[in-house]
């Protein structure tokens, strides 16, 4: 019977833990990601495992309530000279507290990284390193205009997204002018046109316009990431990635037969 009873207990308990899991990690991740979700069934196992343990040490001690009712009229008593005790053991006890929850809060870190890789590994799915500028900024906007349908307005503000795109477009503007020959003088205005690309680190790469293009490319792929990280906090997981259109060669031209 106690077999059963535990069985039931635990089968509960990792219900439980599992709602309470999802809870905790919405708007954060997926727990059940590829690689996060070891982790993930690490932390349901060990809880309900814990509280299954203790309900049905519970019901142990309240099965025997009217033994341990006598029990306790008699060592009462001594209670008011233990309560001393009590007092200077409160650090000790603080103590195991502490190392009692080492456990878990290491396997909820653990869930935390693998919980960052897939996000991290969902982003860069959608993204291209061989695309070119203009393929990043077409990518910017679609995934920019899916978020805008998919969102609420809230979620919309506290991510930020028009700004995240503008300060896209900004780093990659300024790459097609670098991409089209434009003079020095024109990179520094575009520069000064937008906060986003008054950083003095861009400033300071004036004399390699080359080098320039690479730092502002890179960190508009960075800023692409974080747009789409707010997709999958948002548990848009579905969403499918950005195919830049075909372009098709001309047909060569027809060969004309001599006689």
């Amino acid at each position: 019977m106690h077999g059963a009873m535990f069985g039931v207990t635990f089968l509960l308990a990792s219900a439980s833990a599992t709602v309470f899991l999802l809870l905790r990690c919405e708007g954060k991740g997926r727990p059940f990601g590829p690689s996060a979700r070891r982790w993930a069934f690490a932390v349901i196992g060990v809880t309900s495992a814990l509280s299954t343990a203790t309900a049905v040490l519970a019901v142990l001690i309240v099965s025997q309530l009217p033994a341990a009712l006598l029990g306790l009229g008699v060592a009462a008593p001594s209670m008011l000279w233990l309560s001393e005790l009590n007092k200077r053991a409160a650090d000790r006890r603080d103590l195991r507290r502490d190392l009692s929850s080492v456990w878990l809060t290491r396997l909820l870190t653990r869930l935390q990284e693998g919980m960052a890789d897939d996000r991290q590994n969902w982003c860069e799915a959608r993204v291209d390193d061989e695309w070119s500028t203009d393929e990043l900024s077409m990518a910017a906007r679609y995934y920019h205009e899916y978020l805008m349908e998919r969102l609420t307005v809230e979620e919309r503000r506290r991510g930020r997204i028009h700004a995240q795109l503008n300060a896209i477009q900004s780093r990659l503007d300024v790459v097609h002018l670098i991409e089209a020959s434009a003079s020095r003088a024109k990179v520094v205005a575009a520069l000064q046109a937008s906060r986003t690309t008054k950083e003095p680190r861009y400033a300071k790469a004036v004399d390699d316009l080359g080098r320039m293009a690479g730092i502002l490319r890179h960190d508009a792929y960075r800023d692409l990431v974080r747009l789409l990280g707010l997709a999958y906090n948002a548990g848009h997981h579905k969403m499918a990635p950005y195919r830049p259109p075909m372009v098709l060669s001309p047909a060569p031209a027809p060969r004309v037969r001599t006689a």
